[in-house]
């Protein structure tokens, strides 16, 4: 499956930006999706996952400020970010988990596919 992320970009401390990730190749909605996000010099991280079915997951401190959400018509996973700060400046990359992987879903190692990332940047 290929994943094209878009929508990060420049956003002021308490702004809001939604990020988008089409996918294409293969059948969407059996792959659980995830968005991890890597600011400079750290570990990807994860932020939120979803199944097709809805069921999301989230990093326990961005509860309430992010939300996952997909729609399987459109082969597209979002990312609704607001009272963004600027800790939350990344590349935020949305993924697709191996199927076959046990693995917990919020490790970077257990998804196959990954899209190429987008710049959020949030000034103070």
């Amino acid at each position: 499956v290929q994943l094209q992320a878009s929508g990060g970009g420049l956003v002021q401390a308490g702004g809001s930006l939604r990020l988008s990730c089409a996918a294409s190749g293969r059948t969407f909605r059996s792959y659980f999706m995830g968005w991890f996000r890597q600011a400079p010099g750290t570990e990807r991280e994860f932020v939120a996952g979803s199944w097709s079915g809805g069921t999301t997951y989230y990093q326990d401190s961005l509860k309430g400020r992010f939300t996952i959400s997909r729609d399987n018509a459109k082969d597209t996973v979002y990312l609704q970010m607001n009272s963004l700060k600027p800790e939350d400046t990344a590349v935020y990359y949305c993924a697709a988990k191996n199927p076959l992987s046990s693995s917990s879903s919020t490790l970077a190692s257990a998804y196959a596919y990954w899209g190429q990332g987008t710049q959020v940047t949030v000034s103070s």
